[in-house]
């Protein structure tokens, strides 16, 4: 550890030979102008506010909207503190709610003396861009790269901007930045060490930040990587997106919705996964992850958990007991595997990530992921092939143990039993959906109908028919 804060030191000195020293609230004036944020208590202004996170010892999160006058930014801080360079709607810090991307910043680790001189022979040379601004966070360093304009959040821009940064984290970690040889890549959403709080050395030492080069467009960044087809990139809107309502006017009109969707950020219902998924994963994390996809490994594990609606004391504490295992995987001095790694990758448990690609997830871990086999048919085809091939072997007798019963005959014999049953008493005994149970109520009724008919004709016969001696 006296060894690590030495170097700390180190590069300090050695980047305010090179760079100009900024205090945190310049930075970040630089990056969010003002204006940029809606002032305090002025909700009247509808204007997106930054997020800012910080962490407990027990790794509880502590959220800030971050407001115009950048106050929460300049606060001391005592925990691990993270804040990206993006405006949001809303309290949570999601792909939804995001609003714009003001830089781009990567986290490079593994940096001693011979690497961040050559990261600076490296920009200087145009082997790699000159970041705008160099933090010193610790074991390693953050490069930002600040947007001549700020780009907006749209799911496509989103879409593009992960597959630039995806592809500059592999040109900027090389052999010669870090000791560590496989790149960590992160996504366009990933919170960093907040400018001016404590590094993991301890409030003595915090993180600092040095201004080296200009500001960026995005094109710019790109003609550092000519060998990635980026077709499309040059698409990237600029213009705000045009709706037939407002924010503003939908705040109006749905009060309710507004505050359940944009401010308190609850999504629509959907489907959970069984929690076979979060175990086999959890399973596979324990014993195959690598160095240099610790980090991705419980990064995805959050993601797998809310995916399978795996409660969150459960989830961090499996993600703790990786903790030891991970640690003891370290070959580097510089590439400790901390708890604040867990931490800050925890806080992916957000229902935003629930469809994080499975072909990401491969990659950020190392771990290879089949997908599942639908003979090249995309997935709505292969489920029509699927239902009615199924119903081919009911018909034809194939399948009479297993598979999936029938909907409709459940309703049937359930009012059978119960022929003044309601819909709702239904829904309540089998199980079964509301949409499903009215879709097949109507043929149900029908075919008990015809039934009950069959029996009174039956017994009016048998009442008709004299008893032989």
């Amino acid at each position: 550890m006296e060894v690590a804060k030495d170097l700390f030191i180190k590069k300090n000195e050695f980047l305010e030979t090179y760079c100009e020293e900024v205090n945190t609230f310049d930075f970040y004036r630089d990056l969010f102008p003002v204006g940029t944020f809606e002032r305090k208590g002025h909700l009247e202004d509808n204007k997106p506010n930054g997020i800012l996170i910080e962490f407990n010892d027990d790794g509880k999160a502590k959220r800030e909207t971050v407001t115009d006058e950048l106050e929460s930014l300049c606060k001391p801080r005592k925990g691990f503190t993270i804040f990206s360079p993006i405006s949001y709607y809303g309290y949570q810090r999601s792909g939804v709610n995001a609003r714009f991307i003001y830089a781009m910043a990567f986290d490079l680790d593994g940096v001693g003396m011979p690497q961040i001189r050559d990261l600076l022979h490296q920009m200087k040379n145009d082997v790699i861009p000159t970041a705008t601004y160099i933090a010193n966070s610790g074991n390693g360093l953050h490069l930002y790269y600040v947007f001549k304009e700020p780009i907006p959040m749209y799911p496509q821009n989103q879409k593009y901007l992960k597959a630039v940064k995806y592809a500059l984290t592999k040109r900027i970690w090389n052999g010669y930045t870090s000791t560590i040889e496989q790149p960590q890549l992160q996504g366009v959403l990933q919170g960093f060490r907040l400018v001016g709080s404590p590094t993991k050395f301890g409030t003595e030492y915090p993180v600092r930040v040095f201004r080296h080069g200009n500001r960026f467009a995005i094109q710019e960044l790109i003609e550092f990587i000519p060998d990635i087809d980026f077709s499309g990139l040059n698409e990237i809107r600029a213009l705000e997106k045009q709706s037939k309502m407002s924010l503003e006017q939908a705040k109006k009109k749905y009060p309710e919705w507004y505050e359940r969707r944009i401010e308190k950020g609850e999504k629509r219902g959907r489907w959970i996964v069984k929690r076979d998924l979060y175990d086999w994963w959890l399973a596979r994390i324990r014993k195959e992850i690598q160095v240099g996809h610790r980090y991705y490994g419980i990064m995805t594990l959050a993601i797998y958990a809310k995916k399978c609606g795996i409660d969150e004391d459960e989830l961090r504490k499996d993600a703790f007991s990786l903790l030891e295992p991970y640690e003891s995987k370290t070959v580097d001095d510089n590439n400790h595997f901390e708890k604040q790694h867990i931490i800050d990758a925890l806080e992916l448990y957000n229902e935003d990530y629930i469809t994080f690609p499975r072909d990401d997830i491969s990659k950020l871990t190392g771990l290879r992921i089949d997908p599942n086999k639908r003979n090249g048919r995309k997935q709505l085809l292969h489920i029509k092939y699927m239902n009615l091939n199924r119903k081919f072997k009911f018909e034809n007798g194939e399948c009479t143990n297993g598979g999936r019963p029938s909907a409709e005959q459940a309703v049937i014999d359930y009012l059978l039993e119960h022929p003044m049953s309601k819909k709702s008493d239904i829904i309540r005994a089998t199980g079964l959906s509301k949409k499903t149970v009215y879709k097949h109520y109507p043929t149900a009724m029908l075919h008990v109908n015809k039934q009950e008919k069959e029996r009174l004709e039956r017994k009016q016969l048998q009442i008709l028919t004299p008893i032989s001696s």
